[in-house]
């Protein structure tokens, strides 16, 4: 039986790594399109990333493009499995709610 992860049930986490996670060929998220997807303030994204990062689901890479900052996501192995085990309670959630 899945369980429910507690970090990654917070609805601004979940949009978070949803969107991570969809990244399919592993390419980092710009911290500009990552909070533009989740719709939040940069303070608040900031702040659920680094719990994230706590975590080990996520990684944050700091570097330049030429003297602009610029800041990376990309979700872990284990935020990956992380994730899929908590989309995997939401389903039986879901499943167990419609049946009898």
């Amino acid at each position: 039986m899945a369980q429910l992860d507690e970090l990654i049930h917070q609805p601004l986490r979940l949009k978070i790594m949803a969107a991570l996670y969809a990244e399919r060929d592993g390419e980092p998220l710009e911290f500009a399109r990552l909070k533009a997807i989740a719709q939040a303030t940069d303070g608040n994204l900031g702040s659920h990333l680094t719990t994230l990062e706590k975590a080990g689901y996520v990684e944050i890479a700091k570097d330049f493009v030429g003297k602009k900052p610029r800041t990376r996501v990309a979700v872990t192995p284990a935020g990956r499995r992380a994730f899929r085990r908590h989309v995997d309670y939401l389903r039986e959630v879901v499943e167990g709610a419609g049946g009898e």
